[in-house]
């Protein structure tokens, strides 16, 4: 689908997942359609259980709809033994619909290795891309940051981290508006000349790109903004990722340790109230739903297992938005234009 079409999209959402499944999917479905006229929503999960949570609700009946899938897949079932097993999954069959044609994009707060494998299986990969890669937000002092890979590809080759700055590229260009990102290569130090042999290899495809690389990053970068785009294999990225997802709960408990040892010092934090929660809000996982899954021939967004309605909503508007963006045309078209540099290292 282009940029800017008015067309109505439909995703469909994968009732059973997550921890509070399926009231938050539910709540978070009816959310979606009342706050965004374009969105249309498929339920996919156990009718009886999901129809009974939608009569709690009151909403457009025909912009929701509900498709059985008896099985559930759970979050310590192992992904590549679920999905050949429990082909009749909330998660399984809700990307089938993808791929048939009756849903524009999936989401799911649930099993995230299923998710991927299951949308790897299903939907395929873009054309040329040799691993589908899972970029995820940071707030930083001037903006956000796309880091990726955050856990899809504990070990990578400099061709994979080459294709995951393109693919970030294209979703910081298109989803955030970034023109021509600017794009760093995780390591232990700014010298080309450091780090291990993938980095310092995967150093020089990105020099000769064409992509806006500005070198090598440190963990300390991550935050200050200069970079729009920091790649690294799946394993350095999803420590950084779970480690800043422990910084919001850190803070609060700061602010309650704070507060609670005296009642004026509860006074000063009530007073600044507002302000805190809005400096906060940036690090909160609920604004921006979840991570795309990109590389795979479709649009897959996986949640957070605790994921609130408003999670859930803000899921389907990511999806909603790369889906109009057209996001894997544009990567198809970035990847064949780079395979020159890639041929060499695979």
């Amino acid at each position: 689908m282009s940029k800017g079409a008015k067309d109505t999209v439909t995703i469909s959402l994968d009732a059973m997942g997550g921890d509070n499944a399926p009231v938050n999917e539910v709540a978070g479905a009816v959310e979606t359609v009342r706050n965004n006229e374009n969105i249309n929503i498929t339920l996919t999960g156990k009718a009886r259980l999901i129809e009974g949570e939608l009569k709690k609700f009151s909403y457009d009946s025909s912009r929701i709809n509900v498709f059985n899938a008896e099985e559930i897949i759970t979050m310590d079932e192992s992904p590549a033994d679920a999905i050949r097993k429990k082909l009749d999954s909330s998660l399984v069959q809700g990307i089938k619909l993808c791929r048939s044609g009756n849903a524009d994009g999936f989401i799911s707060a649930g099993n995230t290795g299923a998710v991927m494998a299951a949308s790897l299986f299903t939907l395929g990969r873009i054309a040329n891309v040799s691993r589908p890669t899972i970029g995820s937000r940071f707030p930083t002092e001037k903006g956000i940051t796309v880091v990726l890979d955050v856990g899809a590809n504990v070990d990578c080759k400099p061709a994979h981290l080459l294709q995951f700055a393109v693919m970030g590229s294209v979703f910081a260009n298109h989803i955030y508006n970034i023109s021509n990102p600017t794009v760093g290569l995780l390591s232990v130090g700014e010298e080309k000349s450091k780090g291990d042999a993938v980095t310092v290899e995967a150093h020089g495809l990105l020099q000769k790109s064409g992509l806006n690389f500005i070198g090598n990053v440190e963990g300390r970068d991550i935050m200050k903004g200069d970079t729009h785009v920091i790649v690294c294999d799946g394993f350095t990225g999803n420590i950084v990722l779970k480690f800043a997802e422990s910084v919001l709960s850190l803070l609060k408990s700061k602010f309650k340790d704070y507060a609670d040892k005296s009642i004026f010092n509860k006074f000063k934090v009530g007073m600044a109230y507002g302000t805190l929660k809005n400096i906060l809000k940036d690090f909160d996982y609920q604004e921006y739903g979840g991570v795309p899954l990109l590389g795979v021939n479709g649009v897959s967004i996986i949640g957070h297992g605790r994921s609130s309605p408003k999670a859930i909503m803000n899921m389907a508007i990511r999806a909603e938005q790369m889906v109009r963006a057209g996001i894997n045309d544009i990567i198809a078209e970035k990847i064949k234009d780079i395979n020159q540099f890639i041929t060499k290292s695979e």
